[in-house]
This record gives structure tokens, C-alpha cells and sequence, in this order.
């Protein structure tokens, strides 16, 4: 299985109100629940005037290709690698793919090759 890494850093943002998605742009992912409304996106597009709190420095890769719906423990795996070595992530899941959220890409790189996954960069 192949690790995409996605370039640029993002931030994971508490709102006030859902933003304008139109002024976000490129990569992101908005979530609102009965008690939140959260945004993950690159970094230069974080809202700040509607963000309770941000935490920035965060990288991104996914899982390369469409997942099926059948798959069992795919995402599983993949975090119990990077447990072991005590990265913390945040994911997201779409439609097609799960996204992993890491600090130190690196580190998450260098422990997913040692667990057997091809890693590559997209533009």
C-alpha cells in the first residue's frame, strides 16, 4: 500500500460559525456537530477572525488510491505503526481515502517504510 504525502502544513482550527469555504481554498476539511464546528486547512488559510483556538504545524499524507468500503483495519494498521513509535496523529476520512494528520513527518515516514508501506511525495 502507498502513503501519499501531501505538501504544505496545516492547522487544526475551532470556529465560531462555519467559514466562508470559497476564501479557504485548496486542501481542506469542515466538520460541524452539535457542540462545534472545526476546520482543518493549510495553514495560510486559517480564519483567524472566527477561530476560538488553532493548532498549527500539522502535516498530511493519505492513504493513495479509493479505499472500499470492505476494507477492514486499513487505518487501523497504519496507526497502530505510528502508536508504537508515540506519534500522535488526526485523521479525516472522505469518501475515497483517510487522511493522517502528523507533527514530525518525518518520524511517521520513516516508521510506515519500516512497516512496509511505499511512501511518495505529490505535488
Amino acid at each position: 500500500m502507498v502513503i501519499e504525502i501531501v505538501q504544505g502544513d496545516f492547522s487544526v482550527c475551532k470556529l465560531n460559525k462555519m467559514p466562508d469555504c470559497e476564501a479557504i481554498g485548496g486542501l481542506y476539511f469542515t466538520a460541524c456537530t452539535d457542540s462545534e464546528f472545526s476546520l482543518v486547512c493549510k495553514d495560510c488559510s486559517v480564519p483567524r477572525d472566527i477561530s476560538i483556538a488553532v493548532e498549527s504545524g500539522w502535516r498530511a499524507m493519505r492513504i493513495k488510491g479509493n479505499l472500499d468500503f470492505s476494507l477492514v483495519g486499513v487505518l487501523a494498521k497504519i496507526l497502530d505503526i505510528l502508536a508504537a513509535v508515540k506519534i500522535s496523529v488526526f485523521t479525516v476520512s472522505t469518501y475515497d481515502t483517510d487522511y493522517i494528520l502528523v507533527k514530525d513527518i518525518a518520524a511517521a515516514c520513516a516508521a510506515l517504510k519500516r512497516g512496509g508501506y511505499d511512501i511518495e511525495e505529490i505535488a
